[in-house]
């Protein structure tokens, strides 16, 4: 009797400190305690399955934004929706491992998801993106949310990064910046630190990341065969010098970034770093 008067008594925080942050996780009988306990928030991670040089796993943009989601909803509690890996990804659909979409039912099917998380009770979505050619569609995609009215709002988490932490990240690169950005230094860092045995060290060589530069257009055109023209390979950026302790200092800060973002959604506030929907 003393236990049961007790678990009565035991406050909803303590109870749902046991609450797996996984949507598929969850029992349905935990289904209210987790809508109450997240304020209604769902974390839904985009990533893709594409090739990422000839060392990187195909699903790096999922890994990556599921682990930050995972380690956040730790430090400030929302659910997180199942693996999703529809994206814009036409520009690889020459490399073996790309899952590509037509682009209506890709708009369609992310549409049709936030629809249903917000059937489930959820009122606040944030898409936390992994993928370098999803924004614009996102974007888009948000915008178009004010089309009609929702019981819902959708927000597009980005990290930012303070200058303090910029400065430790410039200190620990071996690269150019500038050309490190898909399956170089930074994106196979981050794999070195939370998941190092999916990464091939030793294939990061077997291909060159380097920009072929051959479209020569001026700066103020933009034709969508840029990506291809600049690198073949799908691969930008070397990332053969990657390393644990720069993806742990990106790591640390994405999700401290996502961490704040979360509880400021969770609490009805606007911050720069996230785009709002309706």
């Amino acid at each position: 009797m003393f236990r049961s008067l007790f678990l009565i008594l035991m406050p909803l925080t303590l109870i749902a400190q046991g609450l797996p942050s996984r949507w598929d996780e969850l029992t349905a009988s935990d289904w209210e305690l987790a809508l109450k306990e997240s304020n209604y928030t769902c974390i839904l991670p985009i990533g893709i399955l594409e090739k990422h040089g000839p060392h990187g796993p195909i699903g790096s943009d999922l890994i990556r934004v599921r682990e930050w989601a995972a380690r956040a909803t730790q430090e400030e509690y929302a659910v997180v929706f199942p693996d999703y890996f529809y994206g814009q990804i036409n520009e690889a659909k020459h490399q073996l491992g790309t899952f590509s979409l037509p682009s209506k039912l890709t708009m369609e099917l992310l549409e049709a998801t936030v629809a249903e998380i917000g059937r489930n009770g959820f009122k606040r979505i944030i898409i936390i993106n992994g993928h370098g050619g999803n924004p614009q569609m996102i974007r888009y995609f948000i915008q178009n949310q004010l089309e009609s009215k929702r019981d819902y709002a959708v927000y597009f988490f980005e990290p930012s990064t303070p200058p303090e932490v910029a400065k430790k990240i410039n200190s620990l690169r071996q690269s150019d910046a500038s050309s490190d950005m898909h399956g170089g230094e930074k994106e196979t860092s981050v794999l070195l630190y939370i998941k190092p045995e999916v990464v091939k060290m030793e294939r990061a060589t077997q291909e060159s990341g380097e920009n072929q530069k051959r479209l020569n257009l001026p700066p103020n055109l933009y034709t969508g065969i840029w990506w291809y023209a600049g690198f073949p390979n799908h691969y930008a950026g070397k990332g053969e010098v990657a390393s644990a302790a720069l993806g742990k200092v990106i790591t640390d800060n994405t999700v401290s970034s996502l961490v704040e973002a979360i509880k400021a959604v969770k609490a009805g506030i606007y911050i720069p770093n996230i785009g709002i929907g309706m």
